[in-house]
């Protein structure tokens, strides 16, 4: 990619030094239909260049839809989009794209090397760039010592990791990833998420498929919740959350609810009290315990989770059967 790129990651625009870029993902009512079955209703949403990008929903929601039309494996039945500045199904562009499927197999009698230069070869990717050279595509998915091994005697995490440098072959601009820490133990969860950001640092955008919520809270910049084909939230994580209060861990009274009681709906689990009080209402809470007896041993902010907002928009649809 030419130019320096300037991390806009919080803003509405990525731009090159000097002149705006296209972004690298852009929808507008993208619809998918086979037959009378409705697979995407009305997809919009918008993926900056260089972020790592999170897209969730329910099973049945339409990701694996969305992921077809984004690739070009199938085609919409209405709406628009682009990938990487052009529109979608434009056969130039596949080669600037890596992509992990959820499910995929390789030989049992290839090598992970012979993998490797098999879709180097298929891609027209150098084989003199360092970058994505054999060993080093290994090597930075842990399975250097194994390149000569068969994918026969590979464990179903090892084949995931063989499938990430799958995707990396070229350097690709884009990087789809469907589920790609599922077969992983937390060592290999963490080393995906370091390489994760490694690819969107040097420039490249990660479109980041997962169930895995607390995955995807920790590594991307922005996160989708689809429902039903349509986005029903978007925005960093942090955004999507929001502050519930505080748990306050107190001695020395005996009825310390009916003094937090004053300050928000109050629950105890056994050890302390979970209020639900505002930020700025945390130290006259602190005070009125202490001024009435009590002992503060803690207080620790609570705070709803990437999986408690993801449960509030699209569970209930699925409970009342709508």
């Amino acid at each position: 990619m030419s130019g320096s790129l300037r991390a806009c990651r919080d803003s509405s625009r990525v731009t090159l030094v000097g002149r705006p870029v296209t972004p690298a993902i852009e929808t507008t009512d993208l619809a998918k239909t086979y037959g009378g079955t409705v697979a995407l209703a009305a997809l919009s949403m918008r993926v900056e260049r260089g972020e790592v990008f999170g897209f969730l929903g329910p099973n049945g929601a339409g990701k694996t839809t969305a992921v077809k039309l984004l690739l070009g494996l199938a085609h919409p039945t209405g709406g628009t989009g682009s990938v990487l500045g052009a529109p979608l199904g434009d056969r130039r562009i596949r080669a600037r794209i890596g992509y992990l499927p959820e499910q995929f197999r390789y030989q049992p009698w290839l090598r992970a090397d012979e993998v490797i230069d098999f879709h180097r070869r298929l891609s027209g990717a150098s084989a003199s760039d360092p970058r994505t050279a054999t060993p080093t595509l290994l090597a930075g998915v842990g399975l250097a010592s194994r390149r000569n091994d068969h994918i026969g005697t590979f464990s179903k995490g090892m084949q995931q990791r063989l499938g990430l440098a799958v995707a990396l072959v070229g350097s690709p601009d884009l990087v789809v990833l469907d589920e790609p820490t599922s077969a992983l133990d937390p060592v290999g969860r963490s080393e995906v998420r370091a390489l994760v950001r490694a690819i969107a640092d040097r420039g490249a955008t990660v479109f980041l498929n997962s169930h895995l919520l607390t995955e995807v809270e920790r590594v991307c910049d922005r996160v989708a919740i689809v429902d039903r084909g349509r986005v029903v939230a978007a925005g960093r994580p942090d955004d999507l959350v929001e502050d519930s209060g505080v748990r306050v861990v107190v001695s020395g009274l005996d009825a310390p609810a009916e003094v937090a009681g004053r300050f928000g709906s109050v629950d105890e689990d056994g050890v302390g009290l979970r209020v639900g009080c505002s930020p700025d209402d945390v130290p006259d809470l602190v005070a009125a315990l202490i001024a009435a007896g009590g002992r503060v041993h803690a207080v620790e902010p609570l705070r709803t989770t990437l999986e408690d907002r993801f449960l509030a928009l699209v569970a209930p649809t699925y409970v009342s059967g709508t």
